[in-house]
């Protein structure tokens, strides 16, 4: 009997770590699949693999070198709020964006690396108009980015001290880059009964007045959004 438990416990394991195992695969392969695709069809030629680790996010004492070996790491934890290719998408595409530079600069991007890793807010908005570019480029619709920033980041009391924009102000910022840039996807805009893309809009009521006077009075002026 006590054989039998054993053994039936040693099948229960094994099946249990393959399907573990098969369901990683399934995810790996679909981030490879979106993430080559991006780097395909915007002709980056530039040497960028993917990684998807179980780990719920980095660990905060851990040194981030992702950048300099142009390997982006995505991790279950924001990949547990990806819903969409398009969200995928949206996710790798900033990621990349940050590779890509890694690649210029001095001392083979070594020290754009570093500054990237340090952060920076125009770093930020850059990487956000970059992906935008990468998703249209690539065949996905760039409005899940709004989607999935919106699900994933939250809101600061301020960013006066920080490395990063307000998300509020990210989130402003790529809307107007699509205003101007690809007014289709908002002129036939497939999410607007998505309910994050909803919230989205709701909470962006003040921002989005600013771009609409900015546009009526055809103004060059940087709108600071809030």
């Amino acid at each position: 009997m006590k054989k039998l438990f054993v053994l039936l416990s040693i099948v229960l394991f094994a099946d249990y770590s393959y399907a573990d195992i098969t369901a990683e695969n399934r995810v790996q392969s679909r981030i490879d699949s979106v993430g080559v695709n991006i780097l395909n069809k915007n002709r980056i030629q530039k040497r960028i693999v993917f990684t998807y680790n179980k780990e719920a996010k980095k660990k905060l004492l851990s040194t981030d070198k992702t950048l300099l070996k142009r390997q982006i790491v995505v991790y279950d934890g924001l990949y547990q709020s990806v819903q969409t290719d398009d969200e995928l998408a949206a996710m790798l595409s900033r990621e990349i964006s940050f590779a890509v530079k890694s690649y210029s600069g001095a001392w083979g991007g070594r020290l754009d690396s570093l500054e990237v890793i340090a952060g920076s807010k125009k770093f930020e908005t850059t990487a956000d108009k970059r992906a935008v570019d990468y998703m249209v480029n690539a065949g996905y619709n760039p409005l899940a980015l709004i989607v999935y920033i919106n699900k994933t980041c939250p809101q600061k009391r301020s960013d006066f001290i920080s490395r990063h924009n307000l998300t509020s102000k990210r989130l402003a910022a790529i809307y107007e880059y699509l205003t101007y840039k690809y007014p289709q996807y908002l002129e036939n805009n497939e999410y607007i009964s998505n309910k994050y893309y909803q919230n989205f809009l709701l909470n962006s009521i003040e921002n989005r007045k600013k771009l609409e006077e900015k546009i009526r009075t055809k103004s060059a002026k940087a709108i600071r959004y809030e």
